[in-house]
């Protein structure tokens, strides 16, 4: 399991106790900058945004024009795009950027972090070490994936998901659509500029396909076709497995006979068990899984804390569980991953995902103007109730 992140909700905690929001603001695009790495306990329910800015802002003096509240608004935004927008956002949402085919299927230089191009090759190895990227880490990774190597972004999202513990669907495939211009009014190209002013030296790629400038790697987005990998590259790594069913695990089995109340505890609610007293029950929806797999390192994640806080757990179709429930109080959070969704809906009364900000009267496209018409950004008051 990565050492970077414990899967309890103390560990979440404890983590949240380190964040300095100033520092957060005048550093957060340095890959060692005081980012909050809060992200994997986000997506996984161990800490909800509101209880995150309810300690934060009893400490720091925080407004909805902070760095790190706008970055928190922007996950509430993908999540405003998702629940509007369902599965079209594993779609182009506006037109690409270059008339060129992409490709459909991920370089294996990519996925061995041999391309040659230190920034990548360095990302990738951390990706697979670590579950983790930071932010900016991300964006150079897709932005080579998509306008210079000419893969299609969901490719390469699907690909980025699979190995991060964080990996929301919402933000991880969003995030890609908008680095290629789908998601955006711009494609975004970096250069080896950009990745020497904030990235450590082993990063810096001097000499390779990004050492240009930014007019022509516009170039080499619109009009090129797949630049290849460097003519000078390290050994090819293995990739983790991307697994569509959890490793074996010494997790209880379900006990024998269910009744009374029984929450159903997902894989994105894993901090909501403290202190309910339903009896707990662990599912794992294996046709969710199959869609979009996970790596070992994520499932250990998961799977670790559900052992932790349940009486048992349920791998497989959900539909099977059903009849098990029959003469219970079925209860469990709501959640838009697909199969997942459907099946809680049809089996379980579901409490809604706590968030900070009102849910705007109507769709919106852009997060300046989500952000706008979210009513309760600029109240960091009411983060304490």
């Amino acid at each position: 399991m990565s050492n970077l992140f414990e899967p309890t909700v103390e560990a979440a905690q404890q983590q949240l106790s380190r964040v300095q929001p100033a520092r957060y603001a005048q550093t957060r695009n340095a890959l060692q900058g005081a980012v909050t790495r809060l992200s994997p306990y986000f997506t996984h329910g161990f800490i909800e945004l509101p209880q995150a800015l309810a300690a934060l802002s009893s400490r720091f003096p925080l407004s909805g024009q902070d760095k790190l509240v706008m970055e928190f608004g922007w996950r509430e935004f993908f999540a405003h795009v998702w629940q509007h927008q369902g599965e079209a956002i594993f779609k182009d949402l506006r037109p690409a950027i270059s008339k060129q085919r992409y490709a459909s299927r991920l370089p294996a230089d990519v996925r061995s972090a041999s391309t040659g191009v230190p920034v990548i090759d360095q990302a990738v190895r951390e990706l697979y070490a670590t579950g983790y990227l930071h932010n900016h880490a991300r964006m150079w990774l897709a932005s080579y994936v998509v306008h210079l190597r000419k893969v299609h972004w969901r490719v390469g999202a699907d690909w980025l998901y699979g190995h991060l513990l964080d990996g929301d669907l919402a933000s991880n495939h969003l995030s890609w659509q908008w680095v290629a211009g789908t998601f955006s009014v711009k494609p975004y190209l970096f250069n080896a500029d950009n990745v020497a002013r904030y990235a450590p030296s082993e990063w810096h790629s001097p000499g390779t396909v990004i050492d240009t400038s930014y007019e022509a790697l516009e170039v080499l987005a619109r009009e090129a076709p797949d630049v290849g990998p460097e003519a000078q590259r390290p050994e090819p790594l293995s990739e983790p497995a991307l697994l569509g069913t959890p490793p074996p695990t010494a997790a209880t089995p379900l006990p024998a006979a269910l009744s009374g109340a029984v929450q159903l505890i997902h894989p994105w609610m894993l901090g909501a068990a403290e202190g309910n007293a339903a009896q707990r029950i662990g599912i794992v929806h294996l046709p969710f899984h199959q869609r979009f797999p996970w790596s070992a390192l994520r499932w250990q994640f998961v799977l670790t804390r559900m052992a932790a806080c349940t009486a048992g757990l349920f791998v497989g179709d959900l539909q099977a569980l059903q009849p098990r429930l029959t003469g219970c109080t079925v209860q469990s959070r709501t959640t838009a991953n697909p199969g997942y969704a459907e099946a809680l809906q049809a089996m379980a009364a579901l409490e809604p995902v706590p968030r900070f900000l009102d849910e705007p009267p109507r769709f919106c496209q852009s997060f300046s103007k989500f952000y706008s018409s979210a009513q309760g950004a600029q109240r960091p008051g009411r983060w304490h109730q």
